[in-house]
């Protein structure tokens, strides 16, 4: 059976980046990666009302800088930046070394894929029914500006005894397209029957390589040159029909007729 790549994983280095940045040898890579781990663990549990949509990580050598995007800043960032200094304490305890939060603002939440999830799941946990969940997402989504949405719910859904999956798509969603923009998100609903997992697929759009400026220049070079090939091709296959049309011309003018002077000679040589 083929399986689902994460669009993530497959994008990295092409149009997307990595999540945490940081280089480290071979005997400190292993206590980094734990920390990013509990680093991202905790803030997922602490701010699961906040609507977090990812977290980037960055480190040098006595500092870290976690900026956390989230559609509810001001949750985040509590009165007077109490709660950016409450989750510094507590990060700092973690790890070794000084802590930076930064917080960035997801302007338009109904373009993120994780967040969308996250409502799925929401709304799931209320009781409301699963179709109804996943189809105002997507009319939502598709009203914001996107060119497809695949979502998709594995469980127990509506309490049934066998644990099924089902999922609705609008629009086009090119999984295999690498400049493709493609968002994925993942969350879970905790219900009375047991975890409902909940997918989203969301195309923004294409991303297209920037050309400098050489490129730019050398391509319009190229084209001018090709430019004046073709019109001097051009040139010469019509001054070559010309040229024959006029001998033509001439020859009729003179009255030669090819097959007059032809049956001529024929009869001179018998």
């Amino acid at each position: 059976m083929g399986q689902k790549v994460n669009p993530h994983g497959l994008r990295v280095g092409v149009i997307k980046d990595w999540s945490s940045n940081w280089y480290a040898d071979k005997k400190s890579f292993s206590d980094n990666l734990v920390e990013d781990y509990k680093i991202r663990e905790y803030l997922k549990k602490e701010l699961y009302q906040a609507g977090v949509s990812k977290l980037k990580i960055e480190r040098t050598r006595k500092k870290i800088k976690v900026t956390i995007y989230t559609a509810k800043p001001g949750i985040v960032i509590g009165r007077g930046g109490e709660g950016i200094e409450a989750l510094k304490k507590k990060i700092e305890r973690l790890t070794t070394k000084t802590v930076l939060v930064n917080v960035e603002e997801v302007r338009k939440p109904d373009l993120d894929a994780q967040l969308v999830a996250e409502n799925i799941a929401f709304q799931l946990e209320r009781r409301i029914t699963f179709r109804r969940a996943m189809k105002g997402a997507i009319q939502r989504t598709m009203k914001e500006g996107a060119k497809g949405i695949k979502t998709q719910v594995s469980g127990r859904l509506g309490g049934a005894d066998m644990a099924r999956s089902e999922g609705y798509s609008e629009g086009t969603i090119p999984l295999q397209t690498l400049r493709a923009d493609i968002d994925y998100g993942f969350a879970e609903a905790n219900t009375t029957y047991g975890k409902i997992g909940v997918k989203v697929w969301l195309y923004k759009g294409e991303v297209l390589p920037e050309v400098t400026d050489e490129r730019k220049k050398n391509f319009k070079k190229r084209s001018q040159d090709d430019k004046k090939k073709d019109f001097k091709k051009r040139r010469r296959n019509n001054n070559q029909n010309t040229g024959f049309k006029d001998r033509k011309n001439n020859n009729n003018r003179r009255g030669f007729k090819p097959e007059a002077n032809e049956a001529q000679n024929a009869n001179n040589e018998n």
